[in-house]
């Protein structure tokens, strides 16, 4: 009884499979659609839209004041004369304008 040394080509296929399996899904978790890089991104761009956000709400918040300041409740005189004089583009005989 001679038994001839078969390779065994089924482990070996088992073992190429799994490791195929495991390369792709370390690709997936590292550059896929949910990977880490795409989380880096995002947590940079919310950072971004998070400051962008900051300096809109100061825009908003200084135009608040500006319209708060021009309504007929509350009425800055040195505010409207400097916003008369810019607009008509007159100075007080008391100014000095250098150009």
């Amino acid at each position: 009884m001679n038994r001839t040394p078969r390779p065994a080509f089924g482990t070996l296929f088992f073992f190429a499979i799994a490791f195929a399996l495991s390369l792709y899904f370390t690709f997936a978790a590292v550059q896929g659609d949910f990977g880490l890089f795409r989380r880096a991104e995002i947590v940079a761009e919310s950072e971004d839209l998070r400051h962008k956000l900051a300096q809109v709400e100061s825009d908003v918040a200084r135009m608040e004041n500006l319209t708060k300041r021009m309504s007929d409740d509350y009425l800055d005189l040195d505010l409207l004369d400097e916003q008369a004089r810019r607009v008509l583009g007159m100075v007080r005989s008391d100014e000095i304008v250098i150009r």
